[in-house]
């Protein structure tokens, strides 16, 4: 838009006054959320006479007219010739009546919906064009002469650009400085803070004769492969009205130009460019020079650049080299198949090796106090004392004394006598794992709460992390919540009696995996046997 072309929907919806002024447009807009008034204009002699009553109207269309008075809003109140609103409201919208005498005077208000995510709405705005290197001055006016005005501020596009009480801004106007600049006045009425604001749409221009240039070198060569498309850019820099031409002399039928495009850049010039398509490229376009001019608005001014095209030289690869060449690729391929397949099979020994040789240790700063919440069947019964056992004795011997773990056993740490539900789920919230060793036995009232609490904080809070071991085999997974479903697959660890005692097992490995990364010095104690897993009656007979 060039300067001085404002659109009718500017002109009617400007913001004509916020002073105390008298209004002399019949038609005003005015933002929703601010304050705003009308203000009598006294022209004629017979205004001044003091002893006539001052009347003010509301016409909103379905009511007719209607008298206001002091009582008819908090917001709306008004004294001799101006009627205020603290703040005005989209309902306020419509015809505003003053009478004194045989004196009337009459305006349409219109309220515009503010924009909840900008300083500005686009449709009560001010449009200021100035040419760069004029002088450009922004004034926030304080016209507020009845009211107290506590600051005046201004926002460049949102941004606070000033800190006085009468800000402005006065330069030579740049391309940076186009933009949005909104003056805010703060009001105090009743002890309350309202806004008026007023927004200028700054637009920079640059009407100087700008001397259009060709971008790239002036000769360029391109080589092509027959057969194949290419598309040739031809870019200039200059005016909006410069003009891209190929001149191609006999041209052919593969040969076509498209539509010119035109970009603004942050300078103010214009970056013009055009695209030359050739398709299925053939002997007739190689060795002939494709011109690209660019022309001034008035043809007085131009500049040029030409693309030649080469056919490209393909030469064919030698034998040995191909065959060399295919040899390296295979045996690359192959190599790189084995390191995948060693990766993933040795993918947790991989990955401890790494947590060693880093030293990573990730509880320092995590604020827990155990590694691991075990829960467990609480009750020992002739079916279930190997799980009790491995619970209570193999997990704590192995990952605390061996491997330097904290783990929160129910027997051993929770007091007895307490509140066992709020202290089980503290203890939870305190761990960095939880433990699950699940059983047949396993789904009890006693473990349940430990269950749903450790799912709502690995599921909902995502605090904790779960690790399932699978003592016994389960053949039925229907009395397990249905939430166990949501965790990975690759968290149940089962239990292989014999072949998971040692250390160096795959089990123990796999659960060092899943547990926190954490900087250990184990040890090794010779005389510690392994846990032999007895039945009920063979534990009271003391074997």
């Amino acid at each position: 838009m060039h300067c001085g072309q404002l659109p009718l929907t500017f002109l009617f919806l400007i913001f004509v006054s916020t002073s105390e002024t008298c209004l002399l447009r019949d038609t005003i807009s005015v933002l929703e959320g601010e304050h705003f008034y009308l203000k009598h204009c006294s022209l004629l002699p017979e205004d001044k006479n003091e002893t006539a009553t001052i009347k003010w109207f509301r016409d909103t269309g379905s009511q007719g007219r209607v008298e206001l008075s002091s009582s008819s809003s908090s917001r709306i109140t008004f004294h001799d010739y101006v009627l205020d609103f603290w703040p005005v409201e989209l309902g306020d919208s419509g015809s505003y009546f003053f009478q004194m005498g045989n004196t009337t005077s009459e305006w349409k208000l219109n309220v515009i919906k503010r924009n909840k995510h900008s300083c500005f709405t686009e449709e009560h705005i001010f449009s200021i064009c100035v040419n760069v290197k004029e002088s450009l001055k922004i004034t926030c006016e304080n016209r507020f002469s009845g009211k107290l005005v506590n600051r005046t501020t201004l926002y460049k596009n949102c941004e606070k650009i000033g800190n006085n009480k009468n800000p402005f801004l006065q330069k030579n106007a740049d391309f940076k400085d186009q933009g949005y600049y909104t003056c805010v006045f703060s009001l105090y009425h009743n002890g309350k803070l309202f806004n008026a604001t007023k927004t200028y749409n700054v637009t920079v221009t640059d009407h100087r004769k700008i001397t259009p240039v060709v971008l790239g070198p002036q000769v360029t060569h391109v080589r092509v492969e027959l057969g194949k498309d290419i598309r040739l850019n031809c870019s200039a820099s200059g005016d909006e009205k410069d003009r891209i031409d190929w001149n191609i002399g006999n041209r052919s039928r593969n040969v076509h130009e498209e539509e010119q495009t035109k970009i603004k850049t942050s300078e103010g010039k214009w970056r013009t460019s055009k695209i030359l398509r050739i398709e299925n490229i053939n002997e007739k376009n190689l060795n002939f020079s494709y011109e690209c001019v660019v022309q001034s608005r008035n043809g007085d001014q131009n500049s040029k650049s030409f693309i030649l095209l080469k056919k490209e030289d393909l030469d064919d690869i030698p034998g040995h080299v191909f065959t060399r060449g295919m040899i390296a690729a295979v045996l690359i391929s192959v190599v790189v198949v084995c390191l995948v397949i060693v990766g993933v099979i040795y993918r947790v020994d991989l990955a401890l090796f790494y947590r060693h040789f880093m030293g990573r240790d990730e509880t320092l700063t995590d604020g827990k106090t155990y590694d691991a919440f075990v829960s467990y069947l609480k009750e020992c019964r002739p079916e279930s004392g190997e799980e009790h056992t491995f619970a209570v004795e193999t997990l704590p011997r192995v990952l605390e004394k061996h491997f330097g773990y904290k783990l929160c056993i129910f027997e051993r740490d929770v007091v007895p006598g307490g509140a066992v539900v709020d202290e089980i789920h503290s203890l939870i919230e305190k761990s960095r794992r939880l433990i699950i060793v699940l059983s047949k036995s396993y789904m009890s009232n006693e473990v349940r709460y430990e269950l749903e609490s450790g799912l709502h904080e690995a599921l909902v809070e995502r605090k904790i992390k779960i690790i399932l071991i699978e003592f016994t085999p389960l053949s039925d997974f229907t009395v397990l919540p249905q939430s166990l479903k949501l965790l990975k697959s690759h968290r149940v660890l089962k239990w292989k009696a014999d072949k998971s005692l040692p250390h160096n097992s795959r089990f123990w490995k796999n659960l060092l995996y899943l547990m926190p990364a954490k900087t250990v010095k184990t040890y090794r104690d010779e005389s510690e046997v392994l846990p032999c897993f007895c039945s009920p009656d063979l534990q009271k007979s003391g074997l």
